[in-house]
C-alpha cells in the first residue's frame, strides 16, 4: 500500500472533481499528517490556510490566471510539454471551482543571503510537509498538485487572507478535490540507475553537465 501510494501519487489537474464537496474533516486529518514531517532543528515552521469561500477562491484564481499567462508569454513549448501545459491551463481556467485551496506557509521570510545553504535550510524545512499533505490526501481518494504561480502576487494574496507578509512566506498552494476516474498506475520515470553515480557524478550526465545541460 505504501509503495503504491508513493509511486502512483501524481499531479492532479484535469482529474479534479469540481462538483463533489470535500469534507472539512478529511482536510483536518490530512493536515494532522502533514505536520509530522521533519524540519530543520525541529522548528516546525508550517502554517496552513484553507480557502473554501467562493469569493476568496475567485480572487485568488484571478491572480493565478494572470501569473500563469505571464509565465507562458513569449514561450515556445516543446512538443513533449504540450500535455502538461494543457492541463496547467485547465487548472488556471477552473481554479475558482476547485472545492478547496490549501496555502502552505512557512514562518519567516527567505534569507536575505540567498546562498544554497541558507535557501536549502529554509525551503527544506517546509516542503516535506507539503509532500506529506499530498500523500495523505491521495490516500483518501483526494487529488492535488503543488502550484506556485500565485506567488507572483504573494503580497496581494497575503493582504486578501490576512497573512502577515513580512513574517510569513507562502511556499505552495494545493488545489484539493476528489479524483475523477482515471489511471492510478505508477507514473513513468527514468530509472534511478540511469540517474545515480557511485562515488561520483552519473556517467550518463557528464557530457550534458560539461556543456551546461540541456535547454529547458
Amino acid at each position: 500500500m505504501t509503495l503504491d501510494l508513493l509511486t502512483a501519487t501524481r499531479a492532479a489537474r484535469k482529474r479534479l472533481d469540481l462538483h463533489r464537496p470535500v469534507a472539512d474533516q478529511d482536510i483536518r486529518e490530512c493536515l494532522d499528517i502533514a505536520v509530522h514531517a521533519p524540519s530543520g532543528s525541529n522548528r516546525q515552521p508550517w502554517r496552513f490556510v484553507v480557502v473554501r469561500d467562493p469569493a476568496l477562491k475567485s480572487q485568488i484564481a484571478e491572480y493565478y490566471r494572470k501569473a500563469f499567462a505571464a509565465n507562458l508569454s513569449g514561450r515556445t513549448p516543446r512538443p513533449d510539454q504540450l500535455a502538461d501545459l494543457s492541463s496547467g491551463q485547465y487548472l488556471a481556467d477552473h481554479l475558482a471551482e476547485v472545492p478547496a485551496l490549501i496555502l502552505v506557509c512557512s514562518l519567516g521570510r527567505p534569507p536575505a543571503d540567498p546562498s544554497p545553504l541558507r535557501l536549502a535550510s529554509f525551503y527544506g524545512s517546509i516542503y516535506p510537509a507539503v509532500w506529506n499533505l499530498q500523500l495523505a490526501l491521495r490516500a483518501r481518494g483526494l487529488g492535488s498538485t503543488l502550484t506556485t504561480a500565485h506567488l507572483a502576487y504573494e503580497r496581494e494574496i497575503a493582504d486578501l487572507l490576512g497573512i502577515p507578509f513580512d513574517e510569513v512566506t507562502q511556499v505552495a498552494m494545493l488545489p484539493v478535490a476528489h479524483l475523477l476516474p482515471g489511471s492510478d498506475k505508477p507514473v513513468r520515470r527514468t530509472p534511478a540507475a540511469e540517474l545515480t553515480g557511485w562515488d561520483g557524478w552519473p556517467p550518463s550526465d557528464r557530457v550534458a553537465a560539461s556543456q551546461g545541460g540541456s535547454e529547458p
